[in-house]
Order: structure tokens, then sequence, then C-alpha cells
């Protein structure tokens, strides 16, 4: 359910408080801190708060506020939207048949891409690896990885000189396949030793 202005008001003052002082402020305080007269209106508020799940309270305690993991979740995706991390998720679209359209109050969040000190990002030079639609001037993600599963694509450094992007394949007498997605091109065969793996594909962005 939507938050209503006052009631938002009311859950960052809380946020806040409670943030800066480590225990929950009275009635009193949340009135005063937000320019109110009347302790029944904060009361209804807090009330409305509790029954939407942004908020928990034990009964007959003072300072018995805590605000429920809701509404951080929130503010996490909010922030991240805000600095570019995220951007809105508004549902599926048919390649297909056409589908109805449905929004969806959800986010992409390219943390879960980009949060990693681990990933870097190379752009693609060649056409070897169309046929898994990954195209000349895309965008990679790669994850810094020692070891790869077979079928994995793969950043491959061979002979410590010439780096790849192909599937990694562990062959026969320690070779290795580096098998490209392209019917027009041949395989790479190359000594296991011969190869460093330098990490492995997560994400593919495309500019238009």
């Amino acid at each position: 359910m939507a938050l209503t202005r006052r009631q938002k008001e009311v859950l960052e003052f809380l946020h806040a408080f409670i943030q800066e002082h480590h225990y929950s402020p009275s009635y009193e305080e949340i009135a005063e801190g937000l320019s109110l007269n009347s302790l029944a209106t904060i009361h209804k508020h807090i009330s409305s708060l509790e029954s939407k799940g942004y908020l928990r309270r034990a009964f007959n305690q003072s300072r018995s506020l805590e605000i429920a993991p809701r509404y951080a979740a929130e503010v996490e995706k909010r922030r991240a939207v805000e600095t570019g991390l995220a951007v809105p998720l508004l549902g599926k679209i048919a390649a297909g048949a056409p589908v109805e359209a449905v929004a969806t109050p959800e986010t992409l969040q390219f943390q879960d891409f980009a949060g990693d000190s681990s990933t870097y990002a190379l752009q693609v030079r060649g056409e070897s690896m169309i046929d898994d639609h990954i195209c000349n001037g895309d965008f990679v993600l790669i994850q810094k990885a020692d070891s790869v599963r077979d079928g994995e694509i793969v950043v491959a450094l061979v002979d410590g000189m010439e780096t790849t992007l192909k599937r990694f394949y562990r062959e026969p007498n320690g070779q290795v396949r580096l098998q490209p997605a392209n019917s027009t091109m041949d395989p790479i065969f190359v000594p296991a030793a011969s190869l460093q793996v330098q990490g492995k594909l997560i994400a593919v962005l495309r500019k238009y």
C-alpha cells in the first residue's frame, strides 16, 4: 500500500531519529519534530505505518518503535536509482507474440553486477561470438576467476600475449579448446599450460 506524504515524513523522521540516538522517539518528540499539535494524529500515523508493514512496536513499552526491514529495503532501492546503480524494472516485453504490458514496482540492480571489485568490463572487437549474441562493439562484464566450468564463456590469455573471448572446454592430453560461437570459424586448441583464464562472462551490454 502506498504511503501518504505525511506518513513518509513520520517514517523518515523516525528513521533519522533512531539512527542518531539509537532509540525511538516519544510521541511528543515526533510531534515537536514535525510541528504537529495532536498526539492523536501521531498515533494514527504510527498505526497506519504499522499496518502497512513499515513499523513494529512492543505494546506497553515506551520508545518501542522499530523500523521494519521493508523500509530499509526500499531506501536502498531508492538510493541505488538516485546514484545510477539501478533503473526501474517496469515489466516484461514480448519478442514474439504481443502480450499485455504490466508495470511492476521493481528495480534492476546494477550493484548485482558492478558492486564487486573483481568485476571489470571489456569492449568486444570481432565477430567470433555472434552466435551467442555477442557482437562487435558490445561491452562484456567479466568476473575474475581462476577456475571455470566447461562451456562457460571466458577471457583467456594465450601464451601470455593474446587475450580472447571464447567458450572454454577441456580436451584430452592436456589440451584446452577455445570454441568460437561463429560457424565460419574454427576452434583454437592450446596446451592447458599455455593458457590462463582471466575471468568469466557475467553480462553483455549493448548501446544503440
